[in-house]
């Protein structure tokens, strides 16, 4: 089994990942992984050197497919509503809010991939 983990800075972070989860064995396991491939996110990546390119581009690591790694950035103009309405609201609240609103973001992304079926696309 094969683990990707994607980051901004993973370049910088990784040199002393093995030596973290190491120290932290109770609670940091990755085991059952044969392979842990890292990777840095295509909208981050052009703004590192140009070594990092070759070392931490999706592109080049197999079974990553045309990932972005870039998901959580996609999703900052969609959570700028709530940043506002978030102020007055308890922390559990505001918690339950934006549960609830990642919940139909995927749900609206899982619906919509049966459309390309449709068409005769494959996701996968």
């Amino acid at each position: 089994m094969q683990l990707l983990m994607v980051y901004d800075i993973m370049c910088q972070y990784w040199v002393n990942f093995r030596k973290r989860v190491k120290r932290n064995q109770d609670t940091l396991t990755f085991k059952k992984f044969q392979k842990v491939c890292v990777a840095v996110g295509k909208f981050h990546l052009g703004a590192h050197v140009h070594k990092c390119f070759w070392e931490y581009s999706l592109n080049f690591i197999v079974g990553s497919g045309q990932i972005d790694g870039e998901i959580m950035e996609t999703l900052w103009s969609l959570f700028n509503k709530f940043a506002v309405m978030g102020r007055a609201m308890s922390k559990w609240h505001r918690r339950e809010i934006l549960n609830d609103h990642m919940r139909d973001v995927n749900w609206k992304k899982t619906v919509g991939m049966s459309e390309y079926r449709i068409l005769g696309f494959s996701l996968c």
